[in-house]
């Protein structure tokens, strides 16, 4: 038993004494955790260079777009063919994908070798060869009387155009075909399948090509749709990942993602690894096809770990520390030992059998020692592989997290390749330090299944998907796409019911009111006192005090309360809601300390008022959601005057009843003389302008001009723009509280796009395009897609990311992908809104021109609105409509100043000093 003891002790001394040996002796290859986060950060700089623009034909890592920009999502379908060149054999594929409920993919294969007089001729006999085995396949299966797509996966470094196109940058892993660098290969599949077409009738579509990095991580990407890594470590070694388009200057857009080929086998090629190359990798280099070329790929890829380990055991050999300093020509004979003899020996479980059988087949006669050390330098040569290539991944995941501004990272990383798959201890050592190196990534490793070729069928599956489905969402979309024919038609019509709101016998039917609103000037600069403004136009009402200079200090400061209106009181009785109104009054006078002055008061009641004076106005009917009864009919002033009554507290002198359109007018025009217009785009849309009096019929007199409130938000409830309206619009009127009333408004107003934009995702999704065609709990309620959630999603800058969290936030769970289309509807939506508000404008400034018989007008629209305002591009797109549509105006935008609260105020001081005059 003591023996026993004694020769276990001896041996566990003997490995110890072996290991240190072989460690001190390959220090060099030992990279501790320091080293390889310094590795990790030049990989990244690199990355960032590739990405560039300018930088990138220095870079090493040329990061390469491969214009695949969506991982499957589980509705891809149809029969596919693949090919795979790239390693020591040649694949071609039938891949059978189907949905039925149930996602599932099905594949058949055959495997023709590559002869080495093909991989290193003339690249027509290699094309040629390729196109022939797909011929062969195609037959055995059947499949010459079908039409079928394409993937190739082409297993070299190519730059790409489009997704059918890629330009040959170098051959790697001992291919040398000649003619074919420098040149576009689908173009030479294409040819080489042409010349079999009329011999063999097949027909084949080349849609996609594609690399066996990028094949893996859609192979995996189909199981599991976290994933957006791909990683080979094989014969070569790659990885691949999904880029934000907005990162990736060498394509144009900035929209959604592109998986990027890294090409990372060249990373070091500039010398920013030579600090941890040893001589053995200089004269690994040295011997192969390609001298300083793919240095990182050398220290990593299965093809060349073999040849490492036979330098090291030469070298060491030949000092006197192996084999009895005895060297075999077996041993001294280039790639005796591979990658499969260093798997074997470093079983452990299995003890040193395995290492001295393969050296005893290179003519060495190992001790116990020399097996034991022979082994640790396996161990070493593979640990250093899986460490550098853990450091360029975690790289890569560290990069995604950052993109995503997510504190932790949880992805998938598909994965291939012989070396992860065949040996014993690499998958784990792997997996341990990419998760030491990047502790806030949360990475699931999933191993492919005939990744390379399987996957070139799913991105060619993927890439006939996303082309049916944007078919579709085009279709959807193209009704709100107007024409400058459909917005002059527009223009037109929108002149005609203007003129026909002005006459006398046809006012009363008339869509566009044209309401006068006894305002007859604008502000000249003399207006001075003390003034109370109200403003009821939304779910809010305000109280404010101004307090207007004259002369040269002439200024106007404001002083003001917010009060909610409940929707309860919105929807409730007359009454209720006038006593609301004067409740909130008292509390502003109170606060202020004016209860008992008797000021002059501009009412701004933004909603459509038939006006009988300056101080009267009967309200023709509720918008925006109000529905209070016992209204409409009435006039405003008077329910006001009686809630005053009612509480018996204060007194107020109600000079005039506003409307916000003609208070955004005027508080323009006390800063610019030539505002003659006034446009609210916000929660509601209408426009106000200057009328010269002899047009307007149904008052009398014809000296001088007045306002009109167009209220052109009932333009159309007569059908005369039926034919622009969509099924969507319908939708939104019918679930309106007022159906066939203020389409206009419905079509153009910050109320209602959003709900438009909500009706457009429910058929997109109900048509399978969007939130993989589940209609979740919360789009299905009415109001839940606000406006400025458009205005968030159609910001200039906003990652896709982003846009999903705003998504998320309405309990919507959106892909990228589905991002992208919502951006897209929001688009659409928001600058339909916008030239037909355009159109609209265009009318009146034209009228205005054409009255006044001017070759050209210069006018000044006073703006307001929060759709004006706050959305990125609503503006620009009403200025460009106006400027196209009415090319002799030349129309000047200024953003109001409170025009409803300010502007009510400047009416008032206004109407007292004409009233004074008229006194006088």
């Amino acid at each position: 038993m003591f023996a026993v003891h004694l020769l276990a002790f001896y041996f566990t001394k003997l490995k110890e004494d072996q290991i240190k040996k072989v460690d001190r002796y390959l220090y060099h290859l030992r990279l501790s955790d320091d080293t390889l986060l310094d590795i990790m950060a030049r990989f990244q700089a690199e990355m960032v260079k590739g990405l560039g623009r300018d930088t990138n034909p220095t870079a090493v890592v040329k990061m390469l777009p491969s214009f695949v920009r969506s991982l499957p999502d589980g509705s891809e379908k149809g029969d596919f063919l693949a090919v795979d060149l790239g390693g020591s054999q040649f694949r071609a594929l039938q891949v059978k994908v189907s949905q039925d409920g149930k996602q599932s993919c099905q594949l058949e294969s055959k495997y023709y070798p590559t002869p080495k007089e093909v991989i290193q001729g003339s690249g027509a006999e290699l094309f040629d060869y390729v196109a022939g085995c797909l011929v062969d396949f195609m037959e055995s299966k059947n499949l010459t009387y079908k039409k079928l797509p394409l993937g190739f996966t082409f297993s070299f470094p190519c730059r790409q155009t489009k997704l059918e196109e890629g330009v040959l940058l170098s051959w790697t892993k001992h291919f040398k075909a000649r003619g074919v660098q420098g040149t576009d290969v689908v173009s030479s599949l294409r040819k080489a399948l042409g010349k079999h077409k009329a011999s063999s009738g097949i027909d084949v579509d080349v849609l996609a090509l594609v690399n066996d990095t990028v094949g893996t991580m859609m192979t995996c990407g189909y199981e599991d749709q976290r994933c957006e890594v791909g990683l080979i470590i094989g014969t070569g070694t790659n990885a691949c990942y999904m880029e934000e388009m907005r990162h990736i200057d060498l394509v144009e857009g900035d929209e959604g993602r592109m998986c990027i080929n890294t090409e990372w086998g060249a990373f070091g090629d500039d010398g920013s690894l030579e600090d941890i190359r040893t001589e053995f990798d200089r004269e690994l280099d040295q011997g192969s096809l390609n001298p300083g070329k793919q240095l990182f790929e050398k220290m990593i890829s299965s093809l060349h770990l073999g040849e490492l380990v036979r330098l090291i055991l030469v070298k060491m050999t030949r000092e006197g520390l192996l084999f009895n300093g005895k060297v075999s020509t077996a041993l001294c004979t280039k790639g005796k030992i591979e990658m499969k003899h260093v798997a074997a020996m470093e079983k452990y479980k299995e003890g040193l059998s395995n290492t001295k059988e393969i050296l005893t087949e290179l003519n060495l006669f190992p001790s116990e020692e020399d097996c034991i050390a022979v082994q640790h330098v396996c161990t070493i040569v593979s640990f250093r592989s899986a460490n550098l290539c853990a450091a360029a991944l975690a790289a890569i995941l560290t990069r995604l997290r950052e993109n995503k501004k997510v504190l932790r990272l949880r992805t998938t990383v598909g994965i291939d390749g012989t070396l992860y798959k065949a040996h014993p201890q690499y998958a784990k050592r792997l997996h341990k330090v990419v998760r030491r190196l990047a502790p806030s990534c949360d990475v699931r490793f999933l191993l492919s299944t005939s990744g390379s070729t399987r996957g070139a069928a799913m991105v060619t599956a993927v890439a006939r998907r996303l082309a049916e489905q944007r078919q579709r969402v085009d279709a959807a979309l193209a009704p709100f796409l107007l024409s400058p024919g459909a917005l002059r038609e527009v223009q037109g019509k929108m002149r005609k019911e203007l003129e026909y709101g002005l006459r006398r016998d046809v006012q009363g039917t008339a869509t566009v009111k044209m309401l006068p609103t006894y305002v007859r000037g604008t502000p000249d600069g003399t207006e001075k006192g003390k003034f109370l403004a109200l403003d009821l136009g939304g779910t809010n009402f305000r109280v404010l005090l101004v307090k207007i200079r004259s002369g040269r200090r002439r200024s106007v400061r404001m002083y003001n309360k917010i009060f909610a209106i409940p929707l309860e009181i919105m929807q409730g009785t007359g009454e209720e809601l006038f006593d609301h109104i004067v409740q909130c009054i008292a509390e502003f006078l109170e606060y202020m300390g004016i209860k008992g002055a008797r000021l002059p008061l501009g009412f701004t009641f933004s909603f459509p008022c038939r006006q009988a004076s300056i101080d009267k106005g009967t309200l023709v009917g509720w918008t925006k959601g109000f529905k209070a009864t016992d209204c409409e009919g009435e006039d405003v002033v008077d329910m006001l005057r009686e809630a005053i009554k009612r509480r018996n507290e204060f007194d107020l002198d109600i000079v005039a009843v506003v409307n916000d359109t003609v208070g955004t007018m005027m508080t323009c025009g006390y800063e610019d003389p030539k505002c003659e217009i006034g446009l609210i785009a916000g929660t509601g849309s209408n426009v106000c302008y200057m009328e010269d009096m002899k047009n307007i019929e149904i008052l009398e007199g014809n000296e001088g001009k007045m306002c009109i409130n167009t209220e052109w938000g009932g333009f159309g409830d007569n059908g005369c723009i039926d034919n622009i309206r969509t099924e969507y619009d319908r939708e939104v009127d019918e679930g309106s509280l007022n159906p066939g009333k203020q389409r206009y408004e419905k079509m153009t107003s910050g109320m209602y796009l959003g709900e438009i934009v909500r009706q457009v995702l429910i058929d997109l999704t109900r048509q399978g395009l969007l939130f993989r065609g589940q209609i979740s709990e919360s789009l299905r309620k009415r109001g839940i897609f606000e406006t400025k959630f458009l205005s968030q999603i159609e910001s200039d800058g906003l990652a896709l990311l982003q846009v999903r969290r705003i998504l998320q936030q309405l309990g919507l769970d959106g892909t990228c992908d589905d991002s992208i289309v919502v951006k897209e509807v929001c688009g659409a939506v928001s600058a339909r809104a916008a030239r037909l508000c355009g159109a609209g404008l265009a009318a009146v400034v034209e009228k205005r021109r054409e009255d006044q018989g001017a070759e050209r007008l210069e006018v000044t629209v006073g703006v307001d609105g929060t759709l004006y305002k706050l959305h990125p591009h609503f503006s620009r797109v009403l200025r460009e409509t106006v400027k196209e549509l009415a090319p002799r105006c030349d129309v000047t935008f200024m953003l109001s100043e409170d025009g409803s609260g300010k502007g009510a105020a400047l009416i008032t001081a206004v109407a007292k000093r004409l009233r004074s005059v008229g006194e006088n």
